[in-house]
């Protein structure tokens, strides 16, 4: 007989082991009544130090399913979905698993993500950063929110709210404190580096990632601001002639991912300039819209441009 299909929403909760994971679903899921008492299968890909309740999951129409990782493929799902009839599915994803395991595999039709919310646990985010830092980018570079749990006032917000904004702009970005309040944004003018309101902001070669990421987040910070920096000429084919990006090369994760970053700058002599030129740039901030932003972003008008040497280190970072 033939499967009826159905819209079924996907919650996927990724992290490292003693992120916070369970802590939150059981909290959602219990707690805030997150399901309404639709029938809700929950995969656990992982044994935790924080375990589940099965009967009282059960009594709430929440269904415990523990998996493994040969068991994630799609006819699997399919029979947990006949097996419980299910109407929701939240999946603790297990950290050490490779995300395109879930993202993608062929999914039971109907079954749609609707949200993905990466945890990290603020005391270990350094040490997880340092030694497995494709692994943790990876978490974060799908997430539509990311959670610092565990903060204390020594955290370094700023900077981990950088290291996320670097390889995934769109992702809300929470900072939970030991006692369980939610800090305030510390996105701040007084985090930076530099002085923004200089009358000429000077970016030193360090900071270049910092002021980029920045400056796609806040791009109303720097409307109508002057900045100078030294940067390297990028010229797309598909931009016209009095248009360039100076920019410099990134590294979001290890030497096989380094990226190109910079924005677009409107200047009548670019004609003139040689891709991978270093250039001395003095420009005045504007916004426009921007694909990749999906909104509005900087872009720069210049006053002044003149050839330059290269920077000490031509890779930035973002911290």
């Amino acid at each position: 007989m033939a499967r009826k299909e159905k819209e079924i929403p996907v919650y996927i909760f990724m992290g490292f082991l003693d992120s916070g994971k369970t802590t939150f679903i059981k909290e959602t899921l219990l707690d805030r009544q997150f399901t309404d008492g639709d029938r809700t299968l929950l995969l656990v890909c992982e044994d935790g130090e924080e375990e589940y309740d099965a009967k009282i999951l059960a009594a709430q129409n929440i269904y415990l399913e523990y998996i493994e990782e040969e068991q994630l493929n799609t006819q699997y799902l399919l029979d947990l979905q006949d097996k419980y009839n299910v109407e929701k599915v939240m999946i603790e994803y297990n950290g050490m698993w490779k995300l395109d395991k879930i993202f993608n595999i062929r999914v039971p039709k109907g079954w749609t993500v609707v949200q993905v919310l990466s945890f990290v646990n603020a005391k270990t985010y350094d040490v997880y950063s340092n030694n497995m830092k494709a692994t943790m980018i990876e978490q974060v570079n799908s997430a539509d929110m990311v959670i610092f749990n565990r903060c204390d006032e020594n955290s370094k917000r700023s900077e981990w709210r950088r290291s996320v904004k670097a390889v995934n702009r769109r992702a809300q970005i929470i900072f939970e404190m030991e006692d369980g309040s939610v800090a305030e944004d510390e996105n701040s003018e007084e985090d930076l580096p530099y002085d923004v309101n200089a009358d000429i902001i000077d970016i030193h070669d360090d900071d270049f990632g910092i002021w980029y990421v920045d400056a796609a987040e806040m791009p109303e910070r720097y409307v109508g601001k002057k900045i100078h920096f030294k940067a390297m000429v990028f010229k797309p084919p598909q931009y016209p002639k009095n248009v360039f990006v100076p920019g410099r090369f990134a590294m979001t994760c290890c030497v096989d991912d380094i990226t190109f970053v910079g924005y677009k700058c409107y200047y009548e002599g670019a004609k003139n300039l040689v891709d991978r030129q270093w250039v001395d740039v003095t420009a005045t901030i504007k916004t426009e819209y921007y694909p990749d932003f999906q909104g509005e972003g900087p872009a720069l008008y210049a006053e002044k441009i003149a050839l330059t040497s290269p920077a000490e280190e031509e890779v930035v970072y973002f911290s």
